[in-house]
């Protein structure tokens, strides 16, 4: 049995994306953050769906019209196409999310 708190880096130089569970239609990703955010001027435009849930620490994800402050339990939707960036992570503690990317 794998536990989603369980085998995290002591060091982590990049963030940590893995698939843990999906298939044809879903993928399903453990996403482990520690201050890191998106790189300077960059922004994420995805053509899938990404449903996000925040486990452990605080985010703020930022849109092109609002910034989203997450604290452990927060989720939501971010619609394929929009644009969004990691602004802010925590830097004192691993920064856990779980998200889901689905199809349009």
């Amino acid at each position: 049995m794998k536990n989603i708190f369980g085998m995290i880096p002591g060091s982590l130089p990049e963030e940590l994306i893995e698939t843990i569970s999906g298939n044809k239609n879903i993928r399903i990703e453990r996403i482990i953050s520690h201050g890191h955010v998106t790189e300077k001027g960059g922004w994420y435009d995805q053509s899938e769906h990404e449903f996000v849930l925040l486990i452990q620490g605080e985010a703020e994800l930022e849109f092109t019209d609002e910034t989203a402050h997450l604290k452990p339990g927060d989720y939501l939707t971010i619609e394929a196409g929009q644009s969004h960036r990691v602004k802010w992570t925590t830097p004192e503690q691993p920064t856990i999310w779980l998200a889901v990317f689905y199809p349009c």
